[in-house]
């Protein structure tokens, strides 16, 4: 057996490449993506008219909103994130499930009384809600079965305000998997016929720790992302894994084997946009990610931000290309060249709003080719079109 890599030329976009995945798509590639939060959702909805394959490892790691409850609740990795992305990828045509969905992307009233909220769930467990009515067996008693075993484990004074029915089934079944997500995750997957595969990166009960540069470290997602608090005034230095949201205990985690397998068989590595600490490199902090990337030869792409991240203060492109590539070789070592690790970075530089640009020196020095072509439409200012990106994407595959 002889290993050998073969290149072509590519054209972004290719008209012809796409439509020949968009008539197969069930035959698609294999695209992975390292993501979390719902930057990616809308490029997930249209992902799936082109191929059925693509893999999306999802941060376990938010420390905020209705997944907070739970996590605090339970001591469970955030579920939230991972359902939003099952949703995004779930069959939209008539031979799916929209009954599912319906339920999935339920959430309870912020501002009912507890009784009345207890009644609902309780409603719900019975299977004698309308939602629930309308689920055809035996996917209704299997739900029923989810959300009932999680109100027999949910705790006295559970705040189920505003609470999203999808993550409470998705915790029952955790709950009553053994602490496990990826049976649920599974068993959910088929039943709403997800086009993909979704994964939690890791199965673990962690968080997010950020040193920022003056020496102050901050912990929990919520509190990185600037969407619940005021956004971070001084750059982050590193980020790192904690087993706890309130007190920093450093703990390292390792890439399960199912997950190393599906990235060793992706035909394309994205580095998509979203924030940029807490979903995009939250995902290369387990140790084996690193190296798993490295081990694989197809096309990698990194897609910085359109817009300001707050996450990103003080950060211009070159320096977000420098921290992706020093995240990424803290699992393979300071040595590893950049080109095993990144082969392109795609915007576009005429709509979207990035701070700085890539010089050719930098590019060069690293073997990245820049890909700068349109993904912004009018529309969608100053966020990337869905189409647009997926077919880009697609074209190198």
């Amino acid at each position: 057996m002889v290993d050998v890599r073969v290149t072509r030329t590519a054209q972004v976009p290719d008209p012809l490449r796409v439509q020949r995945y968009q008539k197969a798509p069930e035959l698609g590639p294999r695209l992975l993506f390292f993501s979390g939060g719902s930057a990616l959702n809308g490029m997930s909805r249209r992902l799936q008219h082109y191929t059925h394959n693509s893999i999306h490892l999802v941060t376990p790691f938010d420390s905020g909103g209705s997944s907070a409850k739970l996590r605090e609740a339970f001591g469970m990795p955030a579920i939230g994130d991972l359902r939003s992305r099952l949703m995004a990828l779930a069959d939209d045509s008539i031979l799916g499930h929209p009954e599912v969905y319906r339920l999935f992307t339920h959430r309870l009233p912020k501002n009912a009384d507890a009784a009345v909220l207890q009644d609902t769930l309780d409603a719900l467990a019975a299977g004698r809600h309308p939602l629930i009515d309308a689920i055809p067996s035996p996917m209704r008693q299997l739900t029923c079965h989810q959300l009932g075993y999680f109100r027999e484990s949910m705790p006295e004074g559970f705040d189920l305000r505003g609470a999203s029915i999808g993550n409470l089934i998705l915790a029952g079944g955790y709950l009553n998997n053994h602490q496990q997500l990826d049976p649920i995750i599974f068993l959910f997957s088929k039943l709403v016929h997800v086009r993909g595969t979704v994964r939690a990166v890791v199965d673990q009960d962690y968080h997010l720790a950020a040193t920022l540069e003056d020496g102050r470290r901050v912990l929990g997602q919520h509190r990185i992302t600037g969407k619940e608090v005021a956004p971070l005034a001084t750059p982050i230095a590193e980020l790192e894994l904690s087993a706890d949201r309130d007190a920093h205990v450093p703990v390292s985690a390792t890439l399960h084997e199912q997950n190393r397998r599906l990235i060793a068989g992706a035909e394309l590595i994205c580095y998509p946009p979203g924030s940029f600490y807490s979903s995009l490199l939250a995902n290369l902090l387990p140790q084996g990610v690193g190296r798993a990337i490295r081990a694989n030869r197809c096309p990698k792409v990194f897609i910085p931000n359109p817009s300001p991240d707050p996450e990103q203060t003080g950060m211009n492109l070159e320096r977000q290309v420098a921290v992706l590539l020093d995240t990424l070789r803290r699992d393979v070592g300071e040595t590893c060249p950049a080109r095993e690790l990144l082969d392109f970075v795609l915007i576009d530089s005429e709509r979207g709003d990035y701070p700085g640009r890539l010089s050719a020196d930098f590019l060069a020095e690293r073997g990245v080719t820049l890909i700068d072509t349109r993904l912004i439409d009018e529309d969608d200012a100053p966020h990337y079109d869905p189409d647009l990106l997926v077919t880009a994407l697609l074209s190198l595959v």
